[in-house]
């Protein structure tokens, strides 16, 4: 039997992480190197992701900091290359930039519908393609798509957000299927996790609303949805693809509900 550490151990291996600058995207890049990755962190903002950088390098681990708009095909490309040429390879992609907020369904026009599908799912499309044979030279490798658990949730106000990440975990079993064996792709569904990006829209009545939702009584941490990073990137999950993770305090029903 394989020493059980090891089955844990990212030693050797090369990722890359989008939206790593903060939040979700900041806990993956951390405990990936702390597994012993090296990691390329792209975002739009150079100064957090520099900060990042530095946190990585100081556990001695390399880093390079890639500010990059997924949104731009070109700049992914650059982002792959880039990773490549200095860190050496790719093994692991994190695709975790994305997100929305509430909308009207009243209101919201069908070009903003679109931008949130196209921001929630494209550019995951897009990095895996360009990382399938980086990853495949590297001998294999493993893509960790963040979706939400809007994706199965019926709620008010997340038609747009909840379609897209729907829209991402089915093209994360589809794409599964026409990569393997050599590169596992696999989702994880978060559940309430206390970032800046909910920070915007938590009140105390929201919060509350969010915990009595919650059947573990606390909302997650990034760290939460990071550990289930390592375990999906490391080869203890060597005979997972397709897969659908639900890392959410065991909510089934939405925080109105």
């Amino acid at each position: 039997m394989q020493h059980v550490p090891d089955l844990f151990s990212l030693a050797g291996q090369v990722a890359i992480v989008t939206g790593a600058g903060k939040g979700i995207g900041r806990a993956c890049a951390l405990a990936l190197a702390q597994a012993g990755a090296d990691v390329a962190l792209a975002a739009r903002t150079e100064a957090d992701l520099e900060e990042v950088a530095q946190a990585i390098r100081a556990l001695g681990r390399r880093a390079i900091a890639v500010p990059c708009d997924v949104n731009d095909e070109q700049a992914l490309e650059r982002l792959v290359q880039r990773t490549v040429a200095e860190l050496g390879k790719v093994t692991v992609l994190v695709n975790n930039a994305g997100g929305a907020g509430p909308n009207d369904p009243r209101r919201m026009s069908a070009d903003d519908f679109g931008a949130t599908l196209a921001w929630n799912v494209v550019p995951a499309y897009l990095l895996i393609q360009k990382v399938a044979g980086p990853m495949r030279e590297a001998g294999g490798g493993a893509v960790i798509n963040i979706s939400s658990m809007a994706a199965r949730l019926a709620q008010k106000h997340f038609s747009a957000y909840g379609a897209a990440k729907a829209g991402l975990n089915q093209m994360t079993r589809n794409l599964a299927q026409d990569y393997a064996p050599h590169v596992r792709i696999n989702a994880i569904e978060p559940g309430a996790i206390r970032t800046e990006a909910l920070a915007r829209y938590l009140t105390p009545a929201l919060e509350a609303a969010m915990v009595r939702a919650t059947p573990m009584g606390a909302l997650g941490e990034p760290e939460d949805i990071a550990a289930a990073v390592v375990y999906l990137a490391s080869p203890a999950a060597r005979w997972v693809t397709g897969k659908i993770l639900a890392v959410d305090g065991g909510a089934e029903t939405p925080a109105a509900a």
